[in-house]
């Protein structure tokens, strides 16, 4: 009897659960493409369009952000630095979100 209920609540829950943990990756990847999005549009704000373009020349910098790159890995997604930078993308794409909303 004990092994049923069990059971029962296990079968209740799932779909739940199932669909919190569609609901979360979901917002994760929303946060991630407001930030993308508001990024890209940001890039082409008048007052930093001519720093951006110095700055693509400069290859001290490209350099360092090569290098930089080469540190995330993304079929290491539990890799600590990896969840780290993905935290706050996250933490950064909500609030935009929330802000634009």
């Amino acid at each position: 009897m004990r092994k049923i209920l069990i059971l029962s609540l296990f079968l209740l829950v799932l779909p739940v659960v199932s669909v919190w943990a569609q609901s979360t990756t979901l917002n994760k990847a929303k946060y991630l493409a407001t930030l993308k999005v508001v990024s890209e549009h940001k890039m082409n704000d008048k007052s930093i369009v001519s720093d951006l373009d110095k700055l693509r020349q400069y290859s001290r910098f490209n350099q360092e952000l090569s290098k930089m790159l080469e540190k995330l890995d993304n079929s290491k997604p539990n890799d600590a630095k990896n969840q780290k930078i993905m935290r706050i993308l996250e933490r950064t794409g909500k609030e935009i979100y929330n802000e634009l909303k």
